[in-house]
């Protein structure tokens, strides 16, 4: 069964070379045309990644996990207060960086199991969202799929490539989660 060949967990020191190989050596990986292109964010140098990122935001980071199918890293799962300090509006996002991989359900059950950690983690929060945009297909699905709610269209506000595209929110509260994971 294919949930049981993917887990989540914390990046280990260990893997910090072939996690930068995987996610931020190509800067032209089809994932990153997918991931906020429009944000034209830059990919971190290896050295970069090996000597600050990794070490300050990747280890010992309960907000930045890792995702492996058959024992080997292929994603990433992060989570992140879009209000800062007041730590009461959680969103999170999630990235499958082999294409190949991709359309074979393995975000959504990365994200379930994601969900039900943070609900476990942050047990006075009500809410979990991410944000995507209109172009992004597969995260809208991925949305729906893992049960979450379309809860908001800002239109037309992401520019890429000549094109405006809509930003969509998707969420969950705590009780349509418990709810959820109680009847599966």
């Amino acid at each position: 069964m294919l949930q049981n060949k993917i887990k989540i967990r914390p990046l280990k020191e260990k893997e910090l070379v072939q996690f930068w190989q995987l996610a931020f050596s190509n800067p032209k990986a089809e994932w990153t045309k997918w991931n906020g292109p429009y944000f034209h964010d830059q990919l971190p140098s290896k050295e970069t990644f090996l000597t600050t990122i990794g070490p300050n935001e990747w280890l010992r980071n309960p907000n930045r996990w890792i995702i492996t199918f058959n024992h080997q890293i292929v994603g990433s799962l992060v989570a992140y207060f879009d209000d800062g300090q007041l730590k009461r509006w959680l969103e999170v996002g999630i990235v499958i960086y082999i294409t190949p991989l991709w359309g074979q359900h393995i975000g959504t059950t990365a994200l379930r199991l994601w969900l039900d950690h943070l609900f476990t983690e942050f047990t006075d929060l009500p809410h979990i969202g991410f944000t995507t945009w209109s172009g992004n297909k597969r995260m809208m699905a991925l949305g729906n799929r893992a049960g979450m709610t379309l809860e908001g269209r800002i239109r037309q506000v992401r520019y890429w490539q000549g094109h405006y595209y809509d930003s969509i929110k998707y969420g969950i509260l705590r009780s349509e989660w418990m709810l959820a994971t109680h009847f599966h």
